[in-house]
């Protein structure tokens, strides 16, 4: 019975062994799946990481993965639609043609500018000489009207005798005269010269010869009628007579 006893308990011990054994193999796999999961869980951070860092490159590679390609496509079109030297060369021939052309007429818009612009000036001075000659002629028209009425001053004043030269009134007559003189004067009248001068036709008109012995033959010996210029033309001639 001992013998027997003995034999159950080592049939037990050993019995027991195994199931130790095999529970710490147990335990010792769990341990190395968990270890196993905690580093798969790592990983997928790790590449989760990755991912997201790389996004950012990834979408910089696909836009320049398509900016490549547009190209690639815009070199293919380029290509494609190259043209032959004769084609360039008749393309380079048009366009001096048409240069040329728009240089001939840029030409002659610049030459009828120019004639256009001359005969404008023309008009321009020919309507200012015209405006000017109707002016003059307007001014010597009332120059000769007035003429009369200082020859009637001078003719008057010359009859005043010594004794009265100091009136009132003969005194206003000959201010009025200055005045009349002044003012004709500074519109440019000026009296001709004749007395004692060499005759001129241009100036003078000769209504009577008389002998003097003061002065030569063809000097102009007395004036009866003053004469007068407006900026150098003649206004009104004077009137005179001509040593013989």
């Amino acid at each position: 019975m001992a013998e027997l006893d003995n034999e159950k308990m080592k049939a037990q011990a050993s019995a027991e062994e195994p199931d130790a054994e095999t529970s710490k193999a147990k335990e010792t796999e769990a341990s190395e799946e968990t270890a196993a999961e905690a580093e798969a869980v790592q990983k997928a951070e790790e590449a989760a990481d990755e991912t997201a860092e790389n996004a950012g490159d990834e979408a910089d590679e696909d836009e320049a993965i398509e900016e490549a390609d547009e190209e690639a496509a815009e070199d293919s079109e380029e290509g494609k639609g190259k043209k032959s030297w004769a084609e360039r060369r008749a393309e380079k021939k048009q366009a001096k043609q048409k240069a040329d052309a728009m240089k001939e007429q840029i030409d002659q818009l610049e030459d009828k500018v120019k004639r256009q612009l001359a005969e404008f000036e023309n008009f321009r001075n020919r309507t200012e000489r015209e405006k000017q000659a109707m002016f003059e002629t307007g001014a010597r028209s009332v120059i000769e009207k007035i003429l009369p009425v200082v020859d009637n001053f001078e003719r008057g004043l010359a009859t005043v005798g010594p004794d009265h030269q100091e009136d009132p009134f003969v005194d206003g007559m000959n201010k009025v005269y200055r005045q009349l003189v002044t003012e004709l004067e500074n519109i440019g009248v000026k009296p001709i010269e004749a007395v004692g001068k060499e005759f001129d036709p241009n100036l003078h008109n000769a209504v009577m010869q008389v002998e003097s012995e003061e002065y030569e033959s063809g000097i102009v010996a007395q004036e009866l009628q003053k004469g007068y210029t407006y900026r150098d033309v003649v206004v009104r001639h004077s009137m005179v007579s001509v040593v013989q």
